[in-house]
């Protein structure tokens, strides 16, 4: 399992490093949050939406590059075992702030659709366990975003 692994991301994240070493970079970022879209096999629009405006906010692309990018990202995730081969290369190249932002990000696009499901909850926990995001600073995104998401809602805390 691992060799099938660095063979995933040798020929898939590492191989785009020497062309543009940012390609990899943004593709793993873009597959983490394309997969808090696909967690609950519920895919809405808004949810789609909130991932281009993040890789758009990110990187700067432009709708058709952030596009492309998503629609790499989303073939990248169905096809990976675990989200270490992005996680991995996230923790090498994003400072704590980027990667706390990264989390709020992620928070953003759970948040779109009005709905966290119990998938959502467990990526969410699970990405940032993997990124080196203490609790209090996944807690202090998790609140931004939902502030964000529902501006006049009370900061009440979630059930789950």
């Amino acid at each position: 399992m691992i060799s099938s692994l660095r063979r995933f991301f040798e020929s898939h994240i590492a191989a785009a490093a020497p062309a543009d070493p940012e390609h990899g970079l943004r593709l793993a970022t873009a597959a983490l949050l394309v997969e808090v879209v696909r967690i609950d096999r519920d895919t809405q629009e808004a949810e789609r939406e909130a991932v281009r405006r993040a890789v758009h906010e990110k990187f700067g692309l432009a709708a058709g590059e952030a596009d492309a990018l998503m629609a790499l990202a989303e073939a990248e995730i169905a096809q990976a075992n675990d989200y270490y081969q992005f996680t991995s290369l996230i923790n090498r190249r994003f400072s704590q702030p980027q990667k706390e932002r990264m989390i709020e990000l992620m928070w953003q696009v759970a948040y779109a659709d009005a709905e966290l499901s119990a998938h959502e909850l467990h990526l969410m926990r699970k990405v940032a366990g993997l990124l080196h995001v203490p609790d209090s600073a996944y807690i202090a995104a998790k609140m931004r975003a939902r502030a964000q998401a529902a501006p006049d809602a009370p900061n009440a805390p979630d059930a789950p």
